[in-house]
């Protein structure tokens, strides 16, 4: 069945232009977060952006799912012009096309690991396959603890589970909020070894935003927020 929240073309499957977030200020004004002339990242792109913690990186990434709508510009994602859609149409969109894999990891607490997963398929509105869910916890080593819920996982295991749920419905582009930042060091490494590589064995693009720099060497293309983002441009240059 094709998928109506996406014109199936190949090239990049994130273009944005223009695009500028305000947010209005309880004293009155308004408070200029984002002003991107262009950004996009190629089909099956890698790519990490730097930028410092309330810098607007994980803004960013919540316009792109479309969980946010910008105050004005254009965000294509997967062909579709986001701002042409309402708030129900951006979830379909997001579900048809976004893996989400964030830093607090959202699972459902009442629901087993194998449960959580399946429900990353029911989001976008695809048959849930429990094969590939049960596939995708294999491949991130947590077989054997299916039947599991989150509260009986370490956070390790919980973002690993956050990890498979967000590639179960084969996303077109995996956005990752700082996807180490609440795991131990020593499984920093395997973290970011399953999501590249699952990424890149399933050809989905990828936008890994973070502040530590020691993730930005596996990636061989590197963004910093602070030099695609006008605001910031504009405050470095006044200090």
């Amino acid at each position: 069945m094709p998928n109506p929240y996406s014109d199936g073309s190949g090239g990049e499957v994130l273009q944005i232009t223009n695009l500028i977030m305000r947010y209005d200020q309880p004293g009155g004004g308004s408070l200029t977060v984002l002003d991107i002339p262009e950004f996009s990242i190629g089909t099956g792109e890698q790519l990490a952006m730097v930028g410092q913690s309330g810098g607007g990186k994980t803004t960013l990434l919540h316009l792109i799912a479309g969980l946010l709508a910008p105050t004005s510009g254009s965000i294509k994602l997967a062909g579709v012009e986001l701002s042409t859609l309402s708030e129900q149409g951006r979830d379909r969109c997001r579900a048809a096309n976004v893996g989400y894999v964030f830093q607090t990891f959202n699972l459902l607490p009442a629901f087993t690991a194998l449960e959580n997963v399946q429900l990353g398929m029911a989001f976008g509105q695809r048959p849930v396959d429990t094969a590939r869910a049960k596939d995708l916890l294999d491949r991130v080593g947590l077989s054997d603890r299916m039947t599991y819920k989150p509260r009986q996982l370490s956070v390790g295991q919980q973002q690993r589970v956050a990890i498979a749920r967000a590639l179960a419905g084969k996303p077109k582009l995996l956005l990752a909020d700082e996807p180490t930042a609440n795991v131990d060091p020593a499984s920093a490494d395997s973290v970011l070894d399953l999501i590249i590589n699952s990424c890149r064995d399933e050809d989905i693009a990828l936008l890994m935003v973070t502040h530590a720099m020691e993730v930005t060497e596996r990636f061989s293309r590197v963004d910093r927020l602070d030099e695609i983002n006008r605001v910031l441009l504009a405050t470095q240059s006044e200090n």
